[in-house]
């Protein structure tokens, strides 16, 4: 039978559709696991906005975050495949993208831009993907579809370690630089061996495979890779960054290893994390038809629902300085009223009307307010906004002074650790940095009750919104007096 056109691009975009809401089950029961064994009271939360927003995305068929990512496509074409097609593998591929994205009833966020040097102009359609491709034996084509977010591909490292250095030595030096803008708990993806090119895409491919770490360690002769993988596991989770970088005693899931033939004189070394929104799926097809993915079983989600006993609710449209000081670092929050969004390019561009004397735009009131720093999905439906998660806050580190100084923001929301430089300003502006849970976007966007664009209207994901939220969850990260929660980061790499 041949392989037709049209079954692959539907297939491709189904298993886009399918990631963008289904967590893998692998996933989920390592999630469920770490949830009942922590007993750090910020870090089991964490774990449990994900659990929660995981299943109420499955139920609601909406993105598990609202960076639905870049799409990675591992193809294995047969040498005895026949085709009936127009198209060229690639453009098969990126329209099955192109479809996915845009999808009435589920539009993914497309985050690619061409002519990345330069304009970076949004393609509108998140292609192209980046496609690998090889000729095996055999009729089938197999696919490995997955989406991953920048938070965690923005965190890759890459070494070419002497011979006779310690790979473990270099992984574990490189965790803490990592920060928590990845997401944590997660897994960590390691490429060891033959070229610089090689040692990355063993690194990605190896996320792509079942978390197994529990089998390996019950194992009674494990292999020396597989004793590494033990290893590595237990000495990253002892730096006690734990999820969201609270502390405690997840912060990797599983720790894969790929390895490769290389030079007597060299040792290349890659490491990928992959975030708490892993997707991927694989499937074959035979030229029987479309694709057919896996039914979902929702009993393996753990029953748990948010306990907001322990928050303590703000009114931000009332909120003083003087009630800020209050706050400690650890402290959990239910900010109800006004904020306002920005992130990088709403940014970038603020600051050219700033350098150029026009102001701020028209509309956009930062006065005393917290600005969250957000790209939306798009509403569909009766929903006010799409998935809307925090993205890493550390990229608008350097906007900081400019923002405290011409605005008067009370602080910001975002993801991740910030600079010491802008802790200092925090602490200087007597602001306060709140964190909200990375992968709970869809979770954090059923508490935003009304949202409107109020400036940069044509920048789509990257425009200024204005977000009413009811009860939305937050984590004090760096309190009015300077403290912050994610010193750790800081001690490890000094102490490294």
């Amino acid at each position: 039978m041949k392989i037709q056109q049209e079954h692959v691009i539907e297939s491709v975009a189904n298993a886009l559709q399918y990631i963008s809401y289904y967590h893998s089950p692998d996933f989920i029961q390592a999630m469920a696991f770490a949830y009942k064994k922590e007993t750090h009271s910020s870090a089991k939360n964490a774990i449990a906005q994900i659990l929660i927003n995981s299943k109420m995305a499955a139920l609601g068929k909406r993105p598990l975050c609202q960076d639905t990512g870049i799409v990675n496509v591992f193809v294995e074409v047969g040498m005895d495949v026949t085709w009936e097609a127009e198209l060229s593998l690639d453009e098969m591929i990126n329209e099955g993208v192109r479809q996915a994205f845009t999808f009435e009833e589920n539009p993914l966020r497309a985050s690619i831009v061409k002519d990345p040097l330069f304009s970076r102009e949004n393609t509108k359609d998140n292609t192209p993907a980046v496609i690998h491709s090889k000729v095996i034996k055999g009729d089938k084509v197999n696919f490995i579809v997955a989406a991953k977010g920048c938070g965690s591909e923005n965190k890759a490292k890459f070494a070419i370690l002497n011979p006779s250095a310690s790979v473990s030595d270099w992984v574990l030096d490189m965790i803490p630089t990592m920060g928590a803008g990845w997401c944590p708990p997660g897994i960590i993806g390691i490429g060891v061996g033959g070229t610089a090119e090689k040692a990355m895409l063993m690194a990605k491919e190896s996320l792509l495979d079942p978390i197994d770490i529990v089998e390996i360690a019950q194992k009674n002769n494990p292999t020396d890779i597989e004793q590494l993988r033990l290893d590595l596991l237990e000495k990253i989770n002892n730096l006690g960054i734990g999820a969201q970088g609270l502390g405690g005693l997840t912060t990797v899931l599983d720790v894969k290893i790929k390895d490769y033939p290389t030079h007597a004189a060299s040792q290349a070394v890659a490491m990928i994390p992959n975030c708490a929104a892993t997707r991927h799926l694989h499937f074959s097809m035979d030229g029987s038809g479309v694709a057919q993915l896996p039914e979902v079983d929702m009993d393996i989600y753990p029953d748990l629902e948010m306990d907001y006993s322990k928050y303590t609710k703000v009114d931000l449209n009332t909120l003083t300085r003087d009630q800020m000081h209050d706050w400690n670092i650890g402290d959990t929050l239910l900010l109800t009223g006004t904020i306002i969004t920005g992130r990088d390019a709403a940014h970038a561009r603020l600051k050219h009307m700033l350098d150029a004397g026009e102001g701020l735009p028209k509309g956009a009131d930062f006065d005393n307010k917290f600005i969250y720093y957000v790209g939306p999905v798009d509403a569909v439906g009766d929903e006010i906004i799409g998935p809307a998660g925090p993205t890493t806050a550390t990229r608008m580190d350097r906007y900081t002074d400019m923002m405290f100084e011409n605005t008067n923001i009370l602080g910001m929301i975002g993801k991740a650790e910030r600079g010491e430089q802008t802790v200092n300003s925090i602490k200087k502006h007597k602001a306060s940095y709140l964190i909200a849970v990375g992968g709970a976007a869809y979770l954090i966007s059923k508490s935003i009750k009304k949202a409107r664009r109020i400036a940069f209207e044509e920048m789509g994901m990257e425009a200024i919104y204005e977000f009413e939220v009811e009860n939305m969850p937050v984590t004090v990260a760096v309190d009015g007096d300077g403290n912050n929660i994610h010193n750790v980061f800081q001690e490890l790499q000094t102490y490294s």
